[in-house]
């Protein structure tokens, strides 16, 4: 590839955020198919019959949640390197809550009103989990349902470490974290209403959910990293997705950590020294 097809595709690239919106070669009788009056997708994946519901706690007052929220702004941070604790299921629920909670339903079933904001309350996003240090809960895959504030139990993973290390392009550091968070986007919910222009909204809503679980994770005392080089299709492929509708597109570890590793952080941007950056 040479450099005019690097500058062509780098043009690209910023296209699909600039030109968000833009009617420029589209049809005037376009129409989304919420426009069109078909019906709406579902608002949030349901279990299969099949696998094993769990309860999440709904109250955190047992939790020493910080109310000093300039303090947590100025404490969050990208977290790499954890202590390999366990957490609770009342911290698990809590950052759950915090990132994809629902408060409301607005209308009949026409919109979840949640913990973050979407563009049109679409919330095309879904979370799958691989819990390793979770008290009460086994090793193994979830999915989280934001209805009924319940966890859906998939199965083991043959291979956890290797799954997370393989699914996040070989950071191994993320392992040792107690859960990884994998969000799914399924792309027809934002489709429905904004047609050709969707795309671009998911990304940036994307970041109001890991935003806030940095929030929740550092105001509870742990600690994460988002992570955007994923493998989508060993992670689809671990959480029965297809890959087209619905796809593994980001993902965070969240683990227990202490000031105690800052100097083991810092060696992370060992090349900023080594390299006189």
């Amino acid at each position: 590839m040479d450099r005019k097809d690097i500058e062509k595709r780098i043009m690209l690239g910023r296209s699909f955020i600039t030109k968000f919106g833009s009617e420029e070669g589209i049809d005037e009788s376009y129409l989304t198919d919420q426009e069109m009056k078909k019906p709406q997708p579902p608002l949030f994946k349901a279990a299969k019959p099949e696998n094993r519901v769990i309860d999440l706690p709904k109250d955190f007052s047992e939790l020493d949640i910080s109310k000093d929220f300039l303090g947590i702004i100025n404490r969050r941070k990208s977290h790499r390197v954890y202590t390999e604790e366990n957490i609770s299921l009342t911290e698990l629920a809590y950052l759950l809550w915090c990132t994809q909670g629902v408060k409301s339903v607005r209308g009949k079933s026409y919109a979840t009103l949640r913990t973050v904001p979407c563009g049109g309350a679409r919330h095309e996003f879904e979370c799958y989990m691989a819990v390793k240090k979770v008290e009460g809960l086994k090793e193994g895959l979830y999915h989280y349902l934001p209805m009924t504030h319940q966890l859906e139990f998939l199965g083991e993973a043959e291979d956890m470490d290797g799954f997370i290390s393989e699914s996040l392009s070989l950071q191994s550091w993320a392992v040792k974290a107690s859960v990884v968070f994998y969000y799914s986007c399924i792309f027809y919910r934002a489709e429905w209403r904004y047609g050709i222009w969707a795309h671009s909204p998911i990304l940036m809503d994307s970041g109001h959910i890991t935003e806030n679980l940095y929030l929740a994770a550092t105001s509870i005392g742990l600690g994460g990293c988002a992570i955007a080089a994923i493998d989508p299709d060993l992670s689809n492929k671990v959480f029965d997705l297809d890959g087209k509708e619905e796809t593994i597109f980001y993902a965070m570890p969240v683990g227990t950590v202490s000031e105690k590793d800052a100097e083991a952080e810092n060696e992370f941007y060992a090349f900023v020294r080594e390299e006189g950056l």
